[in-house]
């Protein structure tokens, strides 16, 4: 094997005197210096290395000469870009493994990690007592991920252990081009920092090259090739297709596995920095930020009437392969004071942000955007306090939920709008009426709102009026006009294909089912809800089904079968910070733990419902029917039975005690002792 140094070769007319000087070979007068070569290699048996050949691909035809007339010649090369020869098979080098810092595995695993491995020794070179500990272990672990496994970029973070424990060598991360250099210098001066490095890179791409490399840093978590070439070819004069292949060639861009038969492209975010300041010297950074916002409206806008489609599940899907980018556009027209465009955007995002149980994010988006607006359109404005209203709704913040209705009844006075948008104002104003328990405003309310979407022949708008309707009928008890609310919006649902709306009347006439005692048919109700919501990726209703079908189990004196949809609707609740639903489910895992003999544990679960339940009541005009209490009592007077009145109270009070988060743990820790 004869070892090639080709790094400070710039001269393509170079590349055979540089292989020929380690195999000792002389130019002669009769002989060129390759043909020289060639005639020196033919019959021998050896392994060239070539290494550093991406500045001088113009001399691969050398290359190729040679592996054509020397048939035991093997080359191995190594380059940013391959050498496009005949029969060359290539090895991309993956970044280092790495250990996921949101899951952190046992101290002995993460230091088994190749990138953490290199990150320990590199700085115990520096550092010689140097020890990855169970409190900086999350820290190291985030440094390596947030240097993409980078072997250079993460000896060069390691030699600043010397300085900087890896705490706070984390926070200045920040500015990685600024704070990654000081490498060994021995080596050569694209090694000594990570700006040389991808300098040495960026310098081998031609003006096309470069120009898309800059563009290309407007994206956040990924990039399509119909982005790409919609966002960065502003004048039409340069080809995307060709230059995203060469960018991959280079390595300054990744391909991940193709989505929907469409391949998607990624920086490392230490790329993605040094192409972020290459855009901004570029000018060109606003025109490019501008076209960015103006693509991902325009697909949020597309997305939303599918979302209330049978093509939801796909949409879903898109938008959130695309949810950085959404982000991203959200953030950059509000720096801007572009409120109208953030406020479009927010709300046809609303639906998917609902679905997805992103909640408090879609929250903070639109209220930032309707602080900010001043200018925009009536329409605009009501659509992104309808999206805000069903986010905060759902959270319960009821208060909230009420004044940004009557504000979109306000604004709806001020203009004339259609009669979608005016049932629209009319649903919320009605869903906060009979939440808050004022049921027949509800039902006059919600009975305007269904006339106006019969009006319009909007089925999707009639649903939204059935469902707040049903609601509104059952509160006060006129159960069999609110089964009839139910079975009418299931069949709207299902003739116009509206899924994201379809689990919801399910779950609530299945819940009706069984408080009748009709256990079959509401336990088949809510399963064909839970495979919806488990299809198309609903998070937001999946703990109302969760819970029905704990009760349905539970209800058939199937304490076992009634565990597992308890402890994932618990689970679920939590994540979407549904309190009502907690309460439900943790009075539930209370009769499981009755039936187990577990009284005292029983006790403390009864305890925290009950508290969490009286806080509910301060927002929310709701308690358990006679039924739903009917459920609960004869596990509450087993318990209080068993422990006699001192330990049951005692047992109350300590469950009371408990915060939401302590409560659900507590709960959890039964299931998983009872299941192992």
């Amino acid at each position: 094997m004869f070892f090639v140094a080709l790094a400070t070769i710039t001269d393509p007319e170079l590349v055979p005197s540089s292989i020929a000087e380690p195999l000792g070979v002389k130019e002669s007068r009769e002989q060129s210096l390759l043909e020289t070569l060639t005639s020196y290699l033919r019959e021998k048996r050896l392994l060239l290395v070539l290494d550093n050949f991406e500045q001088i691909l113009e001399g691969v035809p050398v290359v190729g000469e040679l592996l054509g007339a020397c048939p035991k010649l093997k080359i191995l090369a190594t380059s940013r870009a391959p050498l496009r020869l005949y029969g060359e098979q290539e090895y991309s080098v993956p970044p280092l493994a790495l250990p996921d810092p949101g899951v952190m595995p046992p101290l002995k695993v993460l230091t088994q990690y190749e990138a953490v491995r290199l990150f320990v020794e590199r700085a115990r070179a520096v550092k010689a007592d140097f020890e990855v500990t169970n409190e900086s272990a999350p820290a190291v672990a985030e440094i390596c991920a947030r240097l993409d496994g980078l072997p250079l970029a993460i000896e060069l973070a390691a030699a600043r252990i010397r300085m900087l424990p890896p705490q706070a060598l984390l926070k200045r991360l920040t500015n990685r081009l600024k704070l990654l250099k000081g490498g060994p210098r021995d080596l050569p001066t694209r090694q000594q920092t990570l700006r040389g490095t991808i300098d040495w890179s960026y310098e081998l791409l031609d003006e096309d090259e470069k120009v898309l490399f800059g563009r290309l840093s407007v994206f956040s978590g990924g990039r399509t090739l119909e982005a790409i070439e919609e966002i960065c070819d502003l004048e039409g004069d340069i080809d995307p297709l060709e230059e995203v292949e060469s960018l991959l060639e280079k390595n300054l861009l990744r391909q991940e596995e193709e989505v929907r038969g469409e391949p998607r492209f990624v920086m490392l975010e230490t790329v993605h920095e040094y192409a972020r300041e290459k855009l901004q010297e570029s000018g060109e950074e606003q025109e490019i930020k501008r076209l960015h916002a103006e693509f991902f409206l325009a697909l949020a806008e597309e997305a939303e009437p599918r979302l209330r489609g049978s093509e939801d599940k796909v949409w879903l899907e898109r938008l959130e392969e695309e949810h950085d980018n959404l982000r991203a556009a959200l953030s950059r027209t509000l720096e801007r004071g572009e409120a109208e465009v953030a406020l479009r955007l927010g709300g046809a995002l609303g639906t998917f942000w609902h679905s997805h149980g992103d909640l408090s994010e879609g929250r903070k988006w639109l209220e930032t955007a309707l602080a900010k607006d001043g200018r925009a359109s009536v329409a605009v404005r009501i659509k992104a306090l309808e999206a805000l209203f069903w986010l905060t709704y759902y959270q319960w913040d009821l208060d909230r939920a009420e004044a940004i209705a009557n504000e979109g009844m306000e604004l709806g006075a001020e203009a004339e709008i259609d009669s979608s948008l005016a049932a629209s104002i009319r649903i919320m104003l009605g869903a906060r009426a009979w939440v808050g328990g004022d049921y027949e405003r509800a039902k006059r309310i919600l009975e305007e709102s269904l006339t106006l979407s019969r009006e319009a022949d909007d089925k999707v708008m009639i649903a939204e009026a059935l469902l707040q309707l049903g609601g509104a009928a059952w509160g006060p008890g006129d159960t069999a006009r609110a089964k009839e609310i139910y079975e009418e919006g299931i069949a709207v649902c299902r003739e116009v294909g509206y899924i994201s709306r379809l689990p919801d009347f399910l779950l609530s006439l299945g819940y009706m089912c069984l408080l009748e005692g009709d256990y079959g048919r509401g336990e088949a109700l809510n399963e064909e809800a839970a495979a919806l919501c488990r299809e198309h990726g609903y998070k937001r209703r999946l703990d109302y089904i969760l819970d029905n079908l704990g009760w349905a189990a539970l209800l058939q004196g199937d304490h076992e079968r009634a565990r597992t949809p308890y402890s994932e609707s618990l689970m679920v609740s939590n994540q979407l910070g549904d309190k009502m639903i907690a309460c439900d489910s943790l009075e539930g895992m209370a009769c499981i733990s009755v039936a187990q003999g577990e009284a005292e544990r029983a006790g403390r679960l009864f305890g925290a419902a009950r508290a969490l339940r009286e806080t509910l009541r301060e927002a929310v005009a709701y308690q358990l029917t006679p039924d739903e209490e009917a459920w609960r009592e004869p596990y509450r007077a087993k318990a209080r039975s068993r422990l006699g009145e001192y330990s049951w109270q005692e047992a109350l009070a300590e469950g009371r005690a408990m915060t939401l988060d302590e409560a659900i743990s507590y709960a959890l820790e039964g299931e998983e002792e009872a299941s192992g």
